[in-house]
């Protein structure tokens, strides 16, 4: 969204709303795009299923005796893990102008991570200390997942179109995702108790991944355009659209003249030089660390990321685990059947989020979201009430 400066700042009227054509985009650009979503699609089963360790979990309680306890001890390592590597894992993306290569690293990575978790797991526990380490690797390999995708995506649909591609990518994520967990499920289900095979879907799922992957074009990837560092639209030549009939009232943006602008990191932990022919003095580049730290907004918007986790995060792994524990084949089943269903609520919000971002903002989006997590538990509760007053185990 542009302001005009040629006319009153006073008059909503020339706050132009600007939407990318991606049909506009070159052919090549516009092929790497079609084919990103189908690696979103692949993506699905290594970023949020059986990979994940809500999946593992069922199978560590009902196929290997892993007490409740146990099975939190490798929650907390996971999500950890997860926790130290992010930054990492995003500053790499954002310094490599190899992201396909190490997206496709961290797919490979964390399947074998995967498979070596169904197939060395001893029963009762036996290797705790051996699978706290796996999932301390996959936890900072998986962090590698959402920054790859994300700098990807930017790279070629640029910032102007992020918006449209994000939604469909996690369209496509969350549908993979139940795709694949639906057919482990069905998997399991035939050969209970020995459910160890249905993880055989990742690696099918990671070969997905790496020929999909490798199908879009390096040079499709505009690294300084994945970094947030080009302009790619002005006041004079954007697509003007009719102003909204939402209730979203954007902010004006001025857009700067046209400078040079710093195309490396404002950092990097291996004493590489940029280009400096394509910078002049005072040009825009990334805030360091620190300055980024001492933000707010940031620091405020982590806070409410942080604390809304808190809140979700622990409510399907506690459903799984109940579902799990004492139902045999009928319990891993449902535990999938869990994953799926809210897979394909995500899909439905992906769309709705994308769709209706620009026009009512995300801030109301966001919140509704937010308070769909004690709606939840509140229903959850009645259920297990429900379920111990009739003394079922359903």
């Amino acid at each position: 969204i542009f302001h005009n400066q040629n006319t009153s700042t006073n008059s909503p009227s020339h706050i132009f709303f600007v939407r990318l054509h991606l049909t506009n985009m070159p052919e090549s650009s516009e092929r790497s795009r079609r084919i990103l979503d189908i690696v979103a699609l692949f993506l699905g089963e290594l970023r949020d299923g059986l990979t994940m360790i809500n999946m593992q979990s069922a199978f560590l309680i009902s196929s290997k005796g892993y007490s409740e306890k146990q099975v939190g001890i490798l929650f907390f390592v996971f999500g950890m893990s997860q926790f130290l590597f992010q930054a990492p894992a995003g500053y790499l993306m954002d310094y490599t102008d190899r992201k396909i290569t190490w997206l496709g690293v961290a797919a490979v990575l964390t399947t074998l991570f995967t498979v070596v978790t169904a197939t060395t797991a001893e029963d009762e526990g036996g290797n705790i200390g051996f699978m706290i380490l796996i999932k301390f690797l996959q936890g900072g390999i998986t962090a590698m997942i959402p920054p790859g995708l994300n700098s990807i995506t930017q790279g070629i649909v640029g910032s102007v179109g992020m918006t449209s591609q994000v939604s469909m990518n996690e369209m496509m994520n969350h549908l993979g995702t139940s795709i694949l967990v639906l057919i482990g499920s069905l998997i399991a289900y035939a050969k209970y108790p020995d459910i160890g095979v249905l993880f055989i879907v990742s690696p099918i799922a990671c070969v997905g991944v790496i020929f999909f992957l490798n199908r879009i074009h390096p040079e499709d990837i505009d690294h300084d355009a994945a970094r947030g560092l080009v302009l790619e639209a002005s006041p004079d030549n954007p697509e003007i659209l009719p102003p909204s009939s939402g209730n979203y009232a954007a902010p004006e943006i001025r857009v700067p003249g046209k400078k040079g602008v710093q195309t490396m990191p404002s950092f990097n932990f291996w004493g590489a030089k940029g280009d400096d022919s394509s910078v002049v003095t005072a040009t825009p580049k990334a805030d360091t660390p620190l300055q980024v730290l001492r933000e707010p907004r940031l620091l405020l918007f982590t806070a409410i990321c942080f604390l809304f986790h808190t809140a979700n995060g622990c409510v399907l792994p506690l459903v799984m685990q109940s579902l799990a524990i004492g139902n045999g084949r009928s319990g891993i089943l449902l535990s999938g059947c869990c994953i799926i269903l809210a897979q394909l609520c995500m899909v439905a919000s992906a769309k709705i989020c994308g769709q209706y971002s620009v026009v009512y903002g995300r801030k109301v989006l966001f919140l509704t979201g937010l308070f769909t997590v004690p709606v939840r538990c509140l229903i959850l509760c009645i259920l297990v009430s429900l379920r111990d007053e009739a003394g079922s185990s359903l």
